[in-house]
């Protein structure tokens, strides 16, 4: 930056520009600028845009004929509703009467208030002929329970208990009104 240039205030006002200066510079740069576009000579400008034209028209072959489109009328009042089971389905849904039923009146054991999942096995104590599991609860509470005894929330009844895992046998709903019997077990976790 040049500090030996002359400010404003520095210049007399005698060579200062006036804002009428100002404008009449400012017309006659635009005016000189404007000179250059008013050519008369667009001859070949126009044979341009002759050629082009000419360049564009081709023969475009005409679109095919559409065929006409048949609608379709679903009449649903002789049909049966789709969100309700078909009534041979409804016939054969009925679930067949095994007895099995889990014992509702049965005071409930202090591992069947835990999901199965929830339940971890990490050992097993044998004392007298008698093997015992000890399931760890997810409150962090070491339970033990032998055969006969009941855990999980799908009335599971510990049927066999080895040195890594616990057989249960498990009275689930069936789907269809009645009850199922299915095994499952709970293995050691590492």
């Amino acid at each position: 930056m040049n500090h030996n240039a002359p400010t404003r205030a520095q210049y007399p006002a005698s060579r200062r520009a006036t804002p009428a200066g100002r404008w009449c510079i400012l017309a006659l740069l635009s005016v000189v600028g404007l000179s250059g576009c008013g050519g008369k000579n667009t001859d070949d400008l126009k044979t341009y845009i002759q050629e082009i034209e000419q360049r564009q028209k081709s023969n475009i072959p005409p679109l095919p004929e559409l065929l006409e489109y048949e609608t379709f009328t679903y009449d649903e009042s002789s049909l049966r509703d789709p969100f309700e089971a078909p009534e041979k389905a409804k016939a054969n849904a009925q679930s067949p009467d095994t007895g099995l039923q889990p014992d509702l009146n049965r005071e409930r054991e202090v591992l069947e208030h835990f999901s199965l999942g929830s339940l971890g096995m990490v050992g097993s104590i044998e004392k007298k002929g008698r093997r015992w599991a000890l399931i760890i609860a997810p409150d962090g509470t070491l339970h033990r329970t032998t055969t006969g005894q009941h855990m999980g929330q799908d009335n599971g009844e510990v049927i066999n208990i080895t040195e890594t895992q616990v057989e249960l046998k498990e009275i689930v709903p069936d789907g269809l009104g009645g009850w199922i019997e299915r095994r499952t077990t709970l293995a050691v976790s590492e």
